[in-house]
């Protein structure tokens, strides 16, 4: 079954605001204040009229970029090739000044799920078989003040998560007194993630992690406070708390995930299928982090639905990632799947229809495209 045509396609959706049941915006990083978000869906058809999906950011913020990069650089080399020869396409491109691997990861996910529409198999068989059901998430909340965080742990809890996950900013006390909040209110039956997006110095990283561990309250894990690139800077905080030090921004260039667990500088590594270049290189990414005795979560970047699929499939046959992957799936205003998932305990189901084991709904394509 060959390839016969590759589309990418940008997609704009709302966030469903904090008011409603589960719903998240503005949902304010470090970086940006998020009320809708744009995504870019690839399309993969074939000479079989099998389709498969996957789906991406919008790289650099630029819908027209990304989609020129899938357009003239991607779909040239996969056009005519085998549905099936996935491990020899995404090795097969080398441009020593531009790395494509996110693009690659979309159009990757896309053959997966064509290929396991062609057999008859859900992805996560074509991998080896799924060690769960349900995958277990870790919901994520945007900062807010320490007594409005309170509402949305107590929601958390009362929708049977375990784990929370928050941003940080750019005044370190505050992020201390929210944690602190929202750990009071849920009397410990919450895990609490802090992000910071590396928008922190070395030393307020260690005033955080250090006034928490004061205070009886060991996060999860402390995400990427610092910016990439500064292995020996890992090395000295990892030496200075005892918060677990993850890094999520440093696993998208898999050189910096490999001398970070050289140095011994971490103690999670949170990854992410799309720019680690696919399915098959997350998956080697793990098996990397899991054999230095480092623990693996997902990221999330407000999948529509595809990303969601492609990345349950993955966590629920890969055992390596032994951490709730994040997700923001549920904070939607609206679907671009059919029978789109429910969080149910705090958890997703795993997929067990061929591919991806989504269907894509083409009228909700047309009617949000940016295109």
């Amino acid at each position: 079954m060959s390839v016969t045509d590759v589309t990418a396609i940008p997609i704009e959706m709302g966030v469903k605001p904090l008011e409603e049941d589960l719903g998240l915006a503005p949902y304010v990083s470090n970086h940006d204040e998020v009320e809708s978000v744009t995504r870019m869906l690839v399309r993969v058809d074939t000479d079989e009229d099998v389709t498969g999906w996957g789906e991406m950011l919008v790289g650099m913020k630029s819908a027209a970029v990304t989609k020129a990069v899938i357009d003239d650089v991607i779909a040239p080399e996969l056009v005519g090739r085998d549905v099936g020869e996935i491990r020899d396409f995404v090795d097969s491109f080398y441009y020593p000044y531009v790395k494509v691997r996110p693009f690659l990861g979309a159009v990757e996910t896309a053959l997966w799920d064509a290929l396991g529409k062609q057999v008859g198999l859900p992805v996560h068989q074509l991998l080896g078989g799924k060690t769960r059901d349900s995958v277990p998430i870790a919901t994520c909340l945007g900062i807010l003040g320490p007594e409005e965080s309170r509402i949305y742990a107590r929601r958390a809890v009362e929708h049977g998560f375990s784990t929370l996950k928050t941003k940080a900013g750019p005044d370190w006390r505050e992020d201390v007194a929210r944690i602190r909040a929202m750990h009071e209110e849920v009397d410990g039956q919450l895990e609490f993630r802090l992000d910071p997006n590396q928008g922190w110095s070395f030393e307020d990283a260690v005033r955080v992690a250090t006034r928490l561990e004061e205070e009886g309250i060991l996060l999860q894990y402390l995400e990427q406070p610092v910016r990439i690139d500064t292995y020996g800077t890992y090395a000295s905080l990892r030496n200075r708390v005892r918060t677990p030090v993850a890094v999520n921004e440093d696993t998208y260039f898999p050189c910096n995930l490999r001398f970070l667990l050289q140095a011994d500088a971490i103690d999670v590594a949170v990854v992410d299928l799309v720019p680690a270049g696919g399915i098959l290189a997350v998956r080697e990414q793990v098996a990397m982090a899991a054999n230095a005795g480092v623990s693996v979560s997902h990221h999330c970047g407000f999948d529509l639905g595809v990303k969601t699929a492609a990345m349950l499939h993955t966590v629920a046959s890969t055992p390596g990632i032994n951490l709730p992957p994040d997700s923001v799936y549920y904070g939607w205003d609206d679907y671009v799947i059919d029978d789109p998932f429910e969080v149910e305990d705090g958890a997703l189901p795993v997929p067990d229809g061929p591919g991806l084991g989504v269907t894509v709904n083409e009228e909700q394509i047309e009617r949000y495209r940016t295109d």
